[in-house]
């Protein structure tokens, strides 16, 4: 009996050892034990629900602001496609599926008259990725549009989570481990749609003359510290350039890594911690990861 004979039955996608470098920004990484792309939501939760408790769960969305090491991620890494992509529109109410880019939310936002969410054309991600990690981008967060998030936890139950419980800090929220995101509904005020695009516009252009973003990247590497620009303390610690392996900090960017070609992901992660070292002794500034690193080591 092979291992995946042991896996619950699914109306999705269930596939035993998928590379996961191609779906993720940086393209390196090992493979998943197990990729689950769930028809629905329902497949989700039966799906959960039935998995042993002692495997570990581990969503995926586009693949940004994300290291995965060399060696992989054990359990089963969940992938929310085009059935959690959807958008409904009530009033000034947006509710976007997980699985839906940023700039779509922000685009069909825009569409419909609804100001204040012209940020998400900024975050690279997933709306789940983006709910998660409180994303923020041109002086706005998640929280600040958010009413609550739609979840389903480990064990296959869905909630309702208010922004109240969200616990949310800086790119950082209170959500249980292993519990998956699946739709979150948005607020914001009446606006012009012109006006909407053209801030839109304006984020892109700037996104796109100040960022190495047709490069193999992760989004920025750390958080801003209180009252400072991470980006310059990398730039003042002499970082700029700087190279492991096929590694490097970007010279367009000090808060972009990129991998020129042939960068596996040990060569990334060392480049962040060195980069981390030099900000300290330069600085006295101990830099804190923004992009998250997970799964093994070779």
């Amino acid at each position: 009996m092979t291992a995946i004979a042991t896996m619950p039955e699914t109306r999705g996608k269930l596939t035993e050892g998928a590379p996961l470098a191609p779906l993720v920004w940086f393209k390196t990484g090992g493979p998943a034990q197990w990729l689950f792309e769930p028809k629905d939501s329902d497949d989700l939760q039966q799906f959960l629900r039935d998995l042993d408790p002692a495997i570990a769960v581990w969503p995926l969305g586009l693949g940004s602001n994300l290291i995965i090491r060399d060696g992989g991620i054990r359990g089963v890494v969940v992938r929310l496609g085009k059935a959690f992509a959807s958008m409904e529109v009530e009033g000034m109410t947006l509710r976007c599926g997980a699985g839906a880019p940023g700039i779509s939310a922000a685009s069909t936002a825009r569409d419909h008259g609804i100001a204040g969410m012209e940020f998400l054309r900024g975050i690279p991600g997933t709306i789940g990725g983006a709910v998660r990690m409180n994303a923020g981008a041109y002086g706005r967060e998640v929280r600040d549009i958010l009413k609550s998030a739609d979840v389903i936890l480990r064990n296959g139950d869905r909630v309702t989570i208010p922004l109240s419980d969200m616990g949310y800090t800086y790119r950082h929220s209170a959500l249980p481990e292993g519990a998956i995101v699946v739709s979150a509904t948005f607020f914001g005020e009446r606006g012009d749609p012109a006006k909407i695009g053209a801030e839109m516009k304006r984020i892109g252009d700037e996104r796109e003359a100040s960022q190495p973003l047709r490069t193999k990247t992760g989004g920025s590497t750390y958080k801003n510290p209180d009252g400072k620009k991470a980006w310059q303390l990398v730039d003042e610690a002499g970082c700029r350039g700087l190279q492991i392996g096929q590694a490097q900090v970007s010279e367009k960017h000090c808060n972009f890594l990129i991998n020129l070609g042939g960068a596996t992901s040990a060569d990334i992660e060392a480049l962040g911690e060195e980069v981390r070292e030099r900000v300290k002794a330069h600085s006295g500034v101990e830099l804190q990861w923004e992009i998250q690193r997970v799964g093994d080591e070779l």
